[in-house]
């Protein structure tokens, strides 16, 4: 007896032919399902080789997930190298700016004769007496002590600058890491979804050959079916070849370290709870490794404007020596005062002003900048978090719901090719752009976390 349901889709008179074609149809139908337990027994046994094939890219270190991935970007990243030398460089400023001045040491020797003509004649001659004659000179610079505790401070503040610099470095990279590894779990959802789309499509152009080959439906049906197969190929041609790029771009931020031939596995993320903009502003305000840096900036400015201020007072030098001469020994001291007469360090006390001035309004922008950047990714993950909302409600399923019932009623001969073919792109756009949504809404929340300067 026919299935109520058939009616329902396709309403026609019982008749000997229409019973006939309908137990065609159901026999082509039976056939197909025939057809497709054993596509699904052959891909299960495809999927058991991937799933050997991914244990063992997993055993070489070939597959990754964002952390994974953020570790070696940390680790690997020439930026990274940069901000390390920089912390270095300043340790070694640390040392020399905690240095003494060194001594400077100076002599002179030869040989000296002295000649004696008190005792001497008229004919006779000189009485002559030789000695080895030298002197010795030690000068010891005694900085001024204010000069060098703002010598000092400089140099600690500039080693502390280059430590947050460090923070914000890995703040920065972090999130471009995860940038990027949400734009290819996207390209690789978009890849899904081609060779999902090729299956149907091939399976269609399947039943619309078979159709036309028993003289149920025209020559023209096939050629569009064959057209629509080809438009799904290049599809995943250019959806495999997005992949490749996004997989060079996350290899690039970790120095090369993945390869290329690693594989990414992961989510998209979820919006967390009790996101509040009030308490992200004061989390910016309070520990953003950028703000922090720049503070230090202004605070270094300061004491460089004490360094210069304080070097106006000359460095004294004291010095001893000791000589040796024919006929004189002698013990002396003194002290050399350079006098600042006619220049008074008016130009880099003026310059350091200036860099102050500087670093003030930059602290100032930058705060300016980061609360508008907060503000602004706030709000995208709430928008992005209410679409997703959307296709969760019924939206997903409606579109899944609405291509299964065209592929029932183009299978039952009650809808044509034209209206499957339209459903299954309806269907695949609805998909993209909710994984579109969920990468925007990750994308946002790894630049609020930028924003914030931490994790959410």
């Amino acid at each position: 007896m026919a299935d109520p349901g058939d009616w329902a889709i396709q309403p026609r008179c019982l008749k000997v032919k229409d019973v006939r074609l309908t137990m065609k149809v159901r026999f082509m139908r039976s056939m197909l399902e025939t057809r497709m337990r054993i596509g699904l027994a052959l891909l299960c046994v495809i999927g058991l080789g991937c799933s050997v094939a991914t244990a063992s890219a997993q055993s070489d270190g070939q597959l990754y997930s964002l952390d994974m991935i953020v570790d070696l970007a940390l680790a690997r990243n020439p930026l990274v190298s940069l901000a390390e030398g920089t912390i270095e460089q300043q340790k070694g400023q640390q040392t020399a700016a905690g240095a003494y001045p060194n001594p400077s040491v100076g002599g002179a020797g030869g040989h000296g004769m002295l000649r004696d003509t008190s005792q001497a004649g008229a004919g006779s001659s000189l009485d002559r007496q030789s000695l080895a004659e030298y002197n010795v000179t030690v000068g010891q610079p005694v900085e001024w002590p204010a000069l060098r505790a703002a010598r000092q401070r400089v140099a600690d503040l500039g080693f502390a600058t280059a430590t947050v610099g460090m923070l914000e470095t890995r703040l920065n990279l972090a999130s471009q890491v995860k940038v990027a590894f949400y734009d290819l779990l996207l390209a690789q959802h978009d890849a899904d979804l081609a060779h999902q789309n090729l299956d149907t499509v091939e399976g269609v152009a399947r039943i619309v050959r078979a159709r036309v080959k028993s003289g149920e439906a025209p020559q023209f049906e096939s050629i569009k079916a064959e057209v629509e197969v080809l438009k799904a190929r290049q599809q995943l041609a250019r959806a495999d070849n997005l992949v490749r790029i996004n997989r060079v771009a996350v290899d690039t931020l970790t120095g090369g370290a993945l390869g290329p031939s690693y594989l990414a596995y992961g989510e998209f993320r979820r919006l967390p709870r009790d996101l509040q903009i009030d308490g992200l502003m004061t989390r910016m305000m309070e520990q953003h490794p950028t703000i922090q840096r720049l503070l230090k900036s202004v605070e270094q400015s300061d004491w460089k404007i004490e360094f210069e201020r304080q070097a106006r007072v000359p460095t004294v030098t004291v010095n001893g020596s000791y000589w040796r001469e024919m006929g004189r020994e002698a013990f002396q001291g003194g002290l050399s005062i350079p006098v600042p007469l006619w220049y008074r360090r008016q130009g880099e006390i003026a310059s350091s002003l200036g860099v102050k001035r500087r670093e003030e309004a930059e602290l100032l922008r930058t705060r300016n900048e980061l609360g508008r950047a907060v503000y602004q990714h706030f709000q995208d993950v709430r928008t992005t978090a209410e679409l997703i909302e959307v296709f969760d409600k019924g939206l997903l399923k409606q579109a899944q719901e609405a291509l299964r019932l065209a592929q029932f009623s183009f299978q039952q001969g009650a809808s044509s090719l034209l209206e499957v073919l339209d459903a299954q792109r309806v269907q695949r756009q609805i998909l993209l752009d909710y994984a579109l949504a969920r990468r925007d809404l990750s994308v946002s929340m790894a630049r609020l976390e930028q924003a914030v300067g931490g994790t959410l």
